[in-house]
């Protein structure tokens, strides 16, 4: 039987090596679309990295926050740009390949995550440390520190504000939306159906018959 100790220091190098080399990926790839499966592929195995460290917490954060939202808004963006030397409207098959290998890297590592838990779970039990990381903090931001994380909400929910507010002040020479007149518009005014008579096509001219 493997030692869950070491095969856990063998997952640790892998997943090391795997960031680095996905993070030299990153910077020197010439395709946009290439260096942003790179980065995901970089921040997943950073996330692994986290959950052997037992912070299950950051690990589930960093893939919901950046893999899940900034990664795919970076990916939209660069499918969006009109680069020729890359011929992005070829469309997604250019880039199977390599969506593939990331693919298949991401579930070797979630297979071998599964493989240290439970070979932790089989010699230490099921939960020798008690709560999980993500349930004591948790339970420490909503006991202990909870006026504390309010007052972080609120001041994020006055920075939103403040930057809607700066957005939509007047600036001369720039374009801007009124919200008062978006949302006075009547939906029936923006679309109009014309009833118009029905039209026959000009008859070509008659072929001129040929001089005697």
């Amino acid at each position: 039987m493997i030692d869950p100790n070491l095969f856990q220091l063998v997952c640790f190098y892998a997943f090391s090596a795997v960031t680095v080399a996905s993070a030299l990926a990153v910077i020197s790839l010439r395709n946009s679309v290439h260096a942003v499966l790179a980065l995901v592929l970089t921040f997943f195995s950073t996330a692994c990295i986290w959950m052997l460290a037992e912070a299950e917490f950051l690990a589930i954060a960093l893939i919901v926050v950046y893999v899940g939202a900034v990664m795919v808004l970076f990916l939209f963006v660069v499918m969006m740009l009109d680069i020729d030397q890359e011929k992005l409207r070829e469309g997604f098959v250019r880039f199977l390949p390599v969506g593939l290998v990331v693919a298949v890297v991401m579930l070797v590592e979630m297979l071998a995550l599964i493989g240290v838990r439970v070979m932790h779970a089989q010699t230490m039990g099921a939960n020798p440390a008690g709560d999980s990381n993500t349930a004591w903090l948790g339970k420490a931001l909503y006991t202990q520190y909870l006026l504390p994380f309010e007052i972080a909400a609120l001041i994020l929910t006055v920075g939103v504000i403040a930057a809607v507010a700066l957005t939509l002040r007047e600036r001369s020479g720039v374009k801007r939306q009124l919200a008062s007149q978006q949302v006075a518009i009547n939906p029936r005014d923006r679309v109009r159906v014309v009833k118009m008579a029905a039209e026959r096509p000009v008859d070509a001219a008659p072929a001129q018959e040929p001089l005697p």
